[in-house]
């Protein structure tokens, strides 16, 4: 047989059809039905669905038009029932029959109120698979169809808002508790602080003297830590980090899954430096070794031998860094929430405020609003992680302008609302810095006094707490090594061994 005579032969055979050509979006008419229908017989079965269901979540257009107006007039405090509802629903093609010949079907097909919150559920997450089949299909069509410009990475993001979106509708977790159940948490919390080394109720910075002022780090809270340049604030947050990671220890729950009970999981977003940069920082703090010479190469033997066993000791702490600069907040919740689904999360750092960016792109002009939707955002990410997220920020030029180089809170740059969000404003200084730059002629008298200040101020750093939601304020003293960049507690005399 020729191969002309092999296509004509296939062409005449009807191909088979495919079992499934077309699939209807899932959806149930008949839940939809009953729940407007005893809505429209009882208006107190709103109440029951009105905190998580939505009009959009509804699959007929009538039965969202019908659930969007009653929604109006119960919350207007008025009556909705088919008769007061037709005059607002205009004309609807629904077969054959008027809009109140529907309604009145539907009140004679209404389920009971018990019901109403079982139903309202259901409708709830049949919209939800219907909006994830369509971000499915959105996917796939960009994807085939993506113009130059439009990268993977940002179709991955922008499917990832789109996901996160769909999560956060018609959430039904909220809502009043009674206040025993909030007695009892506060309990537990109070338990678990008794029973933790140091008695805090939060995650320990490693440093007594700042844990005392602050408790540890509490979950939910936004941290600002805030300084002039070169006043090391990176260096303290680095070194907070590092030390919650290097102190993490879990257990498993019964039902499998890891509980933190010691230190914690660190996501730290490196919007300046590099993670080798940072990387590079750690390895001096942690090894005695300065930085400058692990870069340069300029280490001796005993030198290179503490650096990898300090590499050696960290290769396994839960430290993750992203590197990435100029990202949106809309970008960093996305990749903080993927952390803290893949690995886990208890500790939020960005360094720092200033080098994010909104969601919407805008002029200086528009820079304070910006500002205040990125500590809005990152306050709102604290509280749905359950993690405290540490926040570094810029300061204004005008504390140079100052005698007293102190910072203070309206010291914040670009917009009130970083005060206002905040749980916690600290603010990093050292003297020593201000005064290597007055050094007077040397012989004199100020000479001399300058020396006496000086050998006051080396090695010592101030943290201020200029804000506490639950606590007081304050100033905690700390050492500072400058050259491998390390803050650790002030030795003080009252804290050395008793001499034999």
């Amino acid at each position: 047989m020729s191969n002309v005579e092999t296509v004509a032969r296939w062409a005449a055979v009807p191909a088979p059809e495919p079992a499934d050509t077309f699939r209807m979006p899932p959806h149930n008419v008949e839940a939809e039905q009953a729940l407007l229908g005893a809505i429209l017989v009882n208006n107190e079965a709103f109440d029951r669905v009105s905190d998580f269901l939505l009009a959009e979540h509804f699959s007929q257009e009538i039965h969202q038009r019908v659930f969007e107006v009653t929604a109006k007039l119960v919350r207007g405090g008025k009556i909705a029932t088919p008769i007061t509802l037709k005059t607002f629903l205009g004309d609807h093609d629904l077969g054959g029959i008027t809009v109140p010949q529907y309604l009145a079907r539907l009140a004679s097909e209404a389920t009971t109120i018990i019901n109403a919150a079982d139903y309202g559920r259901m409708i709830y997450d049949l919209a939800v698979r219907r909006g994830l089949i369509s971000i499915g299909e959105e996917i796939v069509n960009v994807a085939f169809d993506a113009p130059v410009d439009h990268s993977p990475r940002e179709q991955i993001e922008a499917a990832e808002r789109q996901l996160y979106a769909i999560a956060e509708s018609g959430r039904a977790e909220g809502g009043f508790q009674t206040f025993s159940m909030a007695l009892t948490t506060a309990i537990d919390v109070a338990a678990k602080a008794y029973e933790r080394d140091g008695k805090l109720s939060g995650i320990s910075t490693g440093m007594v003297d700042m844990d005392k002022s602050l408790g540890g780090l509490q979950k939910s809270d936004l941290v600002v830590l805030a300084g002039r340049p070169a006043m090391g604030k990176t260096s303290l947050a680095t070194n907070i980090a590092f030390n919650i990671a290097k102190a993490y220890r879990s257990e498993t729950r019964p039902d499998g899954t890891l509980e933190t009970v010691n230190g914690g999981i660190v996501g730290f977003f490196s919007l300046e430096m590099s993670a080798e940069q940072l990387a590079t920082r750690i390895i001096a703090e942690q090894s005695g070794v300065a930085s400058y010479k692990i870069r340069r190469g300029d280490v001796t033997d005993d030198d290179f031998h503490r650096v990898t066993e300090a590499a050696r000791q960290m290769q396994h702490v839960p430290f993750y860094i992203d590197q990435t600069g100029g990202i949106s907040i809309a970008q960093l919740t996305a990749r903080a929430r993927r952390l803290k689904r893949q690995r886990g999360l208890d500790l939020l750092v960005i360094d720092y405020l200033q080098l994010l960016s909104g969601s919407k792109s805008g002029g200086q002009a528009n820079r304070v609003q910006e500002l205040t939707e990125i500590t809005t955002g990152l306050k709102a990410l604290a509280k749905e992680l359950a993690v405290p997220v540490i926040a570094l920020s810029q300061l204004s030029r005008q504390v140079e302008n100052r005698e007293d180089k102190r910072p203070q809170l309206s010291d914040l740059r670009e917009s009130g609302s970083i005060e206002q969000d905040a749980d916690v404003v600290m603010f990093v200084y050292r003297e020593e810095y201000y005064l290597k730059g007055k050094q007077p002629r040397e012989g004199t008298e100020e000479f001399t006094a300058w020396l006496a200040d000086m050998e006051r101020a080396h090695g010592k750093a101030e943290v201020i707490i200029g804000k506490q939601r639950h606590g007081p304020t304050g100033m905690v003293e700390l050492q500072f090594d400058a050259e491998v960049t390390r803050f650790s507690d002030l030795v003080r005399f009252d804290r050395l061994p008793e001499q034999m």
